[in-house]
């Protein structure tokens, strides 16, 4: 199996970008989605969560705001919190792993791949990335967002312009959504004729030294098991 680790920062059209990959009949593990699952009713960890955080779930589990109001200011209480789902992401994410072991190809689609050393445990890393002005009117056309909320998200992401750098692809949403449509076609054609090495004419290739993902890589919290250290 190739595996794919799908990032970007915030507003750049990851979860597009996802969607192509599944119309192509590629596997994506969301793990954003299975945060949502943990975290909506009757949610593996929303006692917990709620235990954590007193206040911040309800009926329909837990309250992103109110949690978010939480731990965005709070460095202590982010980490927590990312104790306690992280684990949670990381059995799903095996699970994921095996149901598709025979695939030729699959995406994990992680926000914080980078961040969170994730990078280390795939076999290449494909960015999706758009102009600042663009993100930041994506954004802001959310329900709730403000610039003061975009800054706070933005403060714990890698910077787009090192995202990029350090991508073995780019798909660039700022454009045609045919021209990102034809990008992700000709990635995944690509790979699956010829597997990562030969596709260095898809996309720009990255000069960031990377292990085998095929080795557990000890003291980052992840494995291509999914395992957590």
């Amino acid at each position: 199996m190739i595996l794919l680790g799908l990032t970007g920062s915030i507003g750049m059209g990851k979860s597009t970008v996802a969607a192509m990959f599944r119309r192509l009949g590629v596997p994506v593990f969301d793990a954003d989605q299975e945060v949502h699952r943990l975290q909506g009713p009757g949610g593996a960890l929303v006692a917990e969560i709620e235990a954590l955080f007193p206040g911040t779930t309800g009926p329909l589990g837990v309250d992103r705001q109110a949690l978010g109001r939480v731990v965005l200011h709070d460095k202590a209480a982010l980490h927590r919190l990312e104790s306690l789902i992280h684990p949670a992401v990381a059995r799903a994410r095996a699970r994921f792993l095996r149901r598709h072991a025979a695939r030729r190809l699959a995406v994990l689609d992680i926000p914080l791949l980078y961040e969170k050393q994730g990078w280390r445990a795939v076999d290449a890393v494909v960015v999706v990335s758009a102009p600042a002005w663009m993100q930041r009117r994506r954004v802001l056309a959310r329900p709730g967002m403000t610039p003061a909320k975009l800054a706070r998200v933005r403060a714990l992401q890698l910077p787009d312009a090192e995202k990029r750098r350090r991508a073995d692809f780019v798909i660039d949403t700022g454009g045609l959504i045919d021209r990102t449509r034809a990008d992700v076609y000709r990635l995944v054609t690509c790979l699956r004729a010829h597997g990562v090495r030969y596709c260095r004419q898809c996309a720009r290739s990255s000069s960031t030294p990377k292990p085998p993902a095929s080795r557990s890589q000890k003291g980052t919290g992840w494995s291509r098991s999914g395992a957590s250290s």
